[in-house]
């Protein structure tokens, strides 16, 4: 048996539902943002980020530089060291090579090598301004490998307490048990030429 709660709900889901009708969707089909085409957030945070970032977007036939956009979509810590990859030659717009002050578009593929990683991005908007994490995912896509396995490296050897600096040949023991007897051998030559 249904109480008076209940059918209020229903009533509320239903008169809900006839607006939905009558804005020409389905019921249960969420709102589009009117700019971008994705779902409205419901979070006020991550909403004002969002306007935010579309405020910090350039006007029309406005550009926006390739270290700036790198920087501000959070693919790099400053702009000054995206400005130093680009000259350094590690960010390609469309496979080639490009000087910090590049223009980059929408639609444009960046690829970014930092940090042993490359980033294989494609731009979908454009922004000048640093953004939040959850707004800077929304304005690439992310076409990058997945990063490699860390290498499992064998923790240093513990030593007793006041047992003091390991010895020589307590030293090339560890570098045994680590898999690096060619560096401890390339060590040893070195030390025997003049």
């Amino acid at each position: 048996m249904a109480s008076e709660h209940d059918e209020g709900r229903s009533g509320e889901r239903a008169a809900s539902q006839d607006g939905a009708a009558a804005a020409g969707r389905a019921p249960d089909q969420k709102t589009a943002h009117p700019e971008t085409g994705g779902p409205k957030t419901a979070d006020p945070k991550t909403a004002a980020a969002v306007a935010a970032a579309e405020a910090a977007r350039p006007q029309n036939g406005e550009s926006v530089r390739v270290d700036s956009w790198i920087w501000a979509v959070r693919l790099i810590k400053t702009r000054s060291l995206g400005a130093t990859a680009c000259r350094g030659g590690h960010v390609r717009v469309n496979g080639e090579r490009v000087k910090p002050a590049h223009s980059v578009r929408v639609g444009d593929e960046v690829r970014l090598r930092h940090e042993g990683r490359e980033r294989v991005v494609v731009v979908k908007r454009l922004i000048r301004k640093r953004v939040g994490a959850p707004v800077a995912v929304q304005c690439y896509v992310d076409n990058s490998p997945p990063p490699p396995p860390r290498e499992a490296v064998a923790p240093a050897g513990i030593r007793d307490r006041g047992a003091g600096r390991p010895t020589k040949r307590d030293r090339r023991d560890m570098e045994r048990l680590r898999g690096l007897e060619g560096l401890a051998r390339a060590r040893r030559d070195a030390e025997t030429r003049p």
